[in-house]
């Protein structure tokens, strides 16, 4: 039988490069991939230069626009009240707008009591608590002696609003603004309702509602006193008979 000669090496080798050619295999992985059939490449020169690398510069985000006080500038607040009632229903720097109508605060100047609440009710358009809040209110005046249409009502917020932002709002002065407020009615006792508002009024919530004593503002200090809020008086009968039993110990002293 004849037997062919073996093929010469180069032969050989060609015809295995061809066959991984076809297979698709052009390179061998180990940890660092380098290419077979890749061009060699050019030896460089003594005289070449190597491309320095480039400077990665990081660039700071931009700085947060400045937060806007609500109220805007307090030098252009009005200093009468029935001005500021007015500035109160329109001023576009009071909020951001909403679904419920403004409504301002009522009573007169001096007011034997003021009430400090956190917002007017859902169903307020024109006058400060004219559904529930304001009946319950209305018996507690009438309990109390006192004329409603005398004494003073407040909200901290000009408009209902369903879920407030009150730690926003205190970054953004509403505590001064409100302040402000109750200063040009410079009422002799506060009842303040509710406890989201008494950050505002410089309290710490850490030390309960019933520390708090007096209500400072630029002009002077009013005795004050801090129950929960109307909706919780109207929820809770014990909540209530507190109150009262509060009320009767502050104005025997």
């Amino acid at each position: 039988m004849d037997t062919k000669p073996p093929l010469p090496l180069a032969t050989q080798v060609a015809a295995a490069f061809d066959w991984w050619r076809e297979a698709g295999v052009d390179a061998d992985f180990a940890d660092n991939a380098a290419g077979w059939l890749a061009d060699p490449v050019a030896a460089t020169t003594g005289n070449s230069r190597e491309e320095p690398p480039r400077r990665i510069v990081e660039t700071a985000p931009p700085p947060p626009p400045p937060v806007q006080p609500v109220g805007g500038d307090s030098a252009n607040w009005p200093d009468t009240l029935p001005e500021f009632r007015q500035w109160w229903l329109a001023d576009p720097s009071l909020d951001e707008g909403g679904i419920a109508p403004r409504v301002a605060s009522r009573g007169d100047v001096g007011a034997e009591l003021m009430v400090l609440i956190a917002q007017p009710e859902e169903s307020d358009t024109e006058r400060l608590l004219s559904g529930p809040t304001g009946a319950l209110l209305d018996g507690f005046f009438n309990a109390a002696g006192i004329d409603r249409d005398k004494a003073a009502v407040v909200a901290a917020l000009p408009r209902h609003t369903p879920v407030p932002d009150w730690r926003g709002l205190a970054d953004r002065e509403l505590g001064k603004l409100l302040s402000y407020h109750v200063s040009l009615y410079a009422p002799k006792r506060m009842l303040i309702l509710g406890r989201n508002i008494l950050p505002l009024c410089g309290h710490d919530l850490a030390q309960g509602a019933a520390t708090l004593q007096i209500f400072n503002h630029d002009r002077g200090e009013i005795p004050a006193m801090a129950e929960v809020g109307p909706e919780r008086l109207l929820a809770n009968a014990a909540s209530r008979a507190r109150l009262w039993q509060r009320w009767l110990d502050w104005t025997d002293r």
